[in-house]
């Protein structure tokens, strides 16, 4: 690995001298194993504890082929599913590994004991497979973490919508928070030059499904003027939202549990804000029974920030939590996305406020290769940006994981894999200084 290092850290290699590189037999990554996989059963969600279940382990490198590429991870980061995986809920992702491994023989290598996770990368090239013609050994790259075969006319109009369609490093093995991933090259994009390894690394997943949910002709398609509500504006998914909105001429009303994440928000250029904690929002009155008196009051409260006006999209992710609230407070013929489920799947709202006012309820679930290229373009230009607030080693995996169990976490967590120290990997610092506020925003708060 020191080699491989040594060469992308060097002003001089080459492509050729990147292909003529020796593969180790092995590197370290970020591992769950499937006999562990009952280790908190019993427990609640909130008490299971990823630092108990994510291991750094010595693994084999995985055979090369058609279509894929071998990159040396510089850095990673933490997102949702990499929580989900290691708490093995709604369900262990060792299904997901046997499901896939009976697809091919090429696919059985993903069937193993051990799950390589992480969906987010930015590293460098080193071996790429036959039929592979756009990417070569040593270009910079981050990678979107679609996964998808293509072998049925389900997906060619849109990939997402492909049967075989699956999250990198979540439905797959092989995955990001590691020394080398094994990605199809088709998951490949520029690194943005202005950016270092862990900045690059940290909008992959949730800018690309920001992108989908919100300003896709997949999603709600938003347009200037939208009032656009914001669940978790400073969160990981929320503060690509929150820059889409305010970058699209929309309104965002970002809704935040506490006066930093407020601040976070206003740093973005965000004006209308809800502290659901300091204005005692409670949408349930128990774990049966929603309060839809909470709804009116907190559509009372949104109205008092547009000037009057309902909202013509939900950007959704906690789920069972806040949906019936969400639904209420749309405007007549708006929409609710949603792409997750974090206070849980089993959402319960009154019908009676969709159909008869017309509202539409639009799954939304990552993004296709166009619109993860398209939201990674926009980081290059530096219209939107990395919205990392802490950096953590290889071997601090678990806490990271915790961090973001817990939400401790501010917008986005990265991992530096092979990069020694924060901060290397620019190659355009002009443009990194016009925008080095905006890039170090979640940093200084």
């Amino acid at each position: 690995m020191k080699e491989i290092l040594d060469a992308i850290q060097s002003t001089e290699s080459t492509s050729a001298d990147f292909a003529a590189l020796k593969l180790p037999e092995s590197y370290r990554a970020i591992t769950v194993h499937k006999d562990e996989t009952e280790m908190f059963a019993g427990l609640e969600t909130r008490e299971k504890d990823p630092r108990k279940s994510i291991h750094l382990d010595e693994v084999p490198v995985p055979e090369l082929g058609p279509g894929e590429a071998l990159v040396a991870v510089m850095a990673s980061s933490v997102n949702y599913n990499s929580v989900w995986t290691s708490i093995f809920e709604p369900l262990s992702t060792f299904s997901f590994l046997e499901r896939y491994g009976k697809l091919s023989e090429l696919t059985k290598r993903h069937d193993l004991p051990y799950h390589i996770i992480g969906s987010d990368l930015a590293g460098v090239v080193l071996r790429t497979g036959p039929g592979v013609n756009a990417w070569n050994p040593g270009d910079e790259v981050v990678a979107h973490c679609l996964s998808v075969e293509l072998e049925s006319s389900d997906g060619h109009n849109d990939t997402m919508l492909d049967p075989e369609q699956r999250i990198w490093g979540f439905e797959t093995n092989f995955g990001g928070l590691a020394e080398i991933a094994l990605v199809k090259s088709n998951q490949l994009m520029p690194k943005p030059k202005h950016l270092s390894w862990e900045e690059a690394a940290a909008p992959g997943l949730v800018n690309s499904t920001a992108y989908r949910q919100l300003v896709s002709r997949n999603g709600a398609g938003m347009k200037q003027g939208d009032n656009v509500l914001i669940w978790g504006a400073s969160g990981g998914l929320g503060s690509y939202a929150t820059q889409f909105a305010l970058a699209g001429g929309a309104n965002p009303i970002c809704v935040v549990s506490s006066d930093q994440k407020a601040d976070i928000c206003r740093a973005m250029g965000a004006e209308a804000i809800i502290d659901r904690n300091a204005e005692g929002y409670k949408f349930w009155k128990d774990e049966q029974t929603q309060d839809p008196k909470e709804w009116k009051r907190f559509g009372k409260r949104i109205r008092e920030l547009t000037g009057g006006e309902d909202i013509d999209i939900v950007f959704e992710h906690p789920g069972r939590e806040t949906f019936g609230a969400s639904v209420y407070v749309t405007r007549k013929g708006g929409t609710i996305t949603t792409c997750a489920s974090t206070s849980g799947y089993m959402h319960e709202y009154d019908n009676r406020y969709l159909w008869m006012s017309l509202k539409r309820i639009i799954g939304s679930h990552f993004a296709n290769y166009r619109e993860a290229w398209e939201a990674n373009r926009l980081i290059a230009k530096g219209k939107i940006h990395p919205t990392l607030s802490k950096v953590y080693s290889l071997e601090e995996t678990g806490q990271a994981a915790y961090d973001v169990h817990r939400n401790l976490h501010q917008g986005k967590v990265g991992v530096l894999a092979l990069s020694p120290q924060e901060g290397l990997g620019v190659k355009d610092p002009e443009m990194r200084e016009k925008h080095i506020d905006a890039i170090n925003r979640f940093r200084n708060v």
